[in-house]
């Protein structure tokens, strides 16, 4: 018996991203815009046929995490980016990290676990900032 091939769907599958990837995208096209920028704005510029709610979701969802701000313009908002990429993913780790019964141990072996470069970047930052009295 040979194989049978199945015939190509119609409709292609739209690759599904993770909701931290669609932050990244969402949190760029806003750097990216002239000004505040609505819902619908960002939509259009993340293509894909993403719908509005999606889009709405996850501008929610970013603003509850303080990485964007939003104001009224009319009966709807429109938005702005407050943090950068970087800035999204300290928030994550901080979150990660708030949610930890033993911040200790967590952070531990988060520092066992780092390259030597990274090590050194983060030692030089810890004593930067302690050098500015933060």
């Amino acid at each position: 018996m040979g194989t049978e091939q199945q015939a190509p769907a119609e409709h292609p599958r739209v690759r599904r991203r993770g909701q931290g990837e669609l932050e990244a995208q969402v949190l760029a096209a806003l750097q990216a815009a002239p000004g505040p920028a609505t819902a619908v704005w960002v939509q259009q510029h993340l293509g894909d046929g993403l719908a509005y709610t999606t889009v709405m979701t996850i501008l929610s969802r970013l603003h509850a995490k303080k990485a964007v701000s939003r104001s009224r313009s009319g009966r709807s908002y429109v938005w702005r980016a407050a943090s950068d990429t970087a800035g999204l993913a300290a928030l994550r780790m901080r979150r990660v990290l708030d949610n930890e019964a033993d911040r200790d141990a967590v952070l531990a072996s988060f520092v066992s676990t780092l390259l030597p470069d990274d090590e050194n970047l983060l030692r030089a930052l810890l004593d930067s900032a302690v050098d500015d009295g933060s």
